[in-house]
């Protein structure tokens, strides 16, 4: 029975993954280095703004130690603020998906990498906040995907206000990432997969894959929780 669907934010929801890779490369110019598209989308993408940039420090790239790494997370923060404001749009068939699952009463909640201030900006500039009860977004979280404590920590609190206990194997996740999918796997939940970052041979080890969630229907999910 589906009983929730968790949504990753950056690349499901929201067209944002180019603004935050537009954001890294703005902040870290003001260091030397420049992110190439191939390695951002190959190797950072999955990860949370402190993730990334402790990536770079690892390999050697940037210098910077956990206060210096704060101070470049909050630099980031603000650039995407601001291009998200300007620039950031609600991806095709996002609302009308969500209006489907509201009307079906089926709890909606996000599980993201991105910082939960940024995902409520965009959030309340498409007028979408309401649809979902719980956020759990970079800050609520030690472990960053493929690690399962995001998806772990989302079913927690979206248990706290049902009126039946919630099971893992009750809900679908909807990703856009293999780091993602890992994650929900990890987490014991259905993982659907959205093609709209990384190509569907990429994404092998979602339960169904579609182009965006306009192809998607509440009844594909509800299959999946038989």
């Amino acid at each position: 029975m589906l009983r929730a669907v968790i949504f990753d934010f950056d690349g499901v929801i929201t067209d944002s993954e180019i603004l935050h890779f537009r954001a890294f490369n703005e902040v870290l110019g003001r260091h030397g280095i420049k992110i190439t598209t191939k390695d951002y989308y190959g190797t950072y993408l999955g990860f949370s703004d402190a993730d990334c940039f402790k990536l770079l420090v690892k390999q050697g790239r940037l210098e910077a130690d956990e206060r210096g790494v704060a101070d470049l997370i909050r630099q980031k923060n603000a650039i995407f603020e601001e291009l998200a404001s300007s620039e950031g749009r609600i991806i095709e068939g996002v609302r009308e998906f969500l209006c489907a699952l509201e009307q079906n009463d089926v709890p909606m909640a996000i599980c993201s990498g991105a910082l939960l201030a940024e995902i409520e900006l965009i959030l309340q500039e498409a007028r979408l906040r309401n649809f979902f009860d719980v956020i759990v977004a970079a800050e609520h979280v030690e472990k960053g995907k493929p690690d399962p404590e995001g998806f772990l920590l989302t079913l927690e609190k979206l248990n706290t206000n049902a009126t039946s206990p919630i099971s893992a194997r009750q809900c679908v996740v909807v990703e856009d990432s293999h780091w993602g999918l890992r994650a929900a796997i990890a987490a014991g939940m259905h993982a659907v997969a959205v093609t709209n970052t990384y190509d569907a041979d990429q994404l092998s080890m979602s339960e169904k894959t579609v182009g965006g969630l306009g192809e998607l229907t509440v009844s594909d999910l509800q299959q999946l929780c038989r």
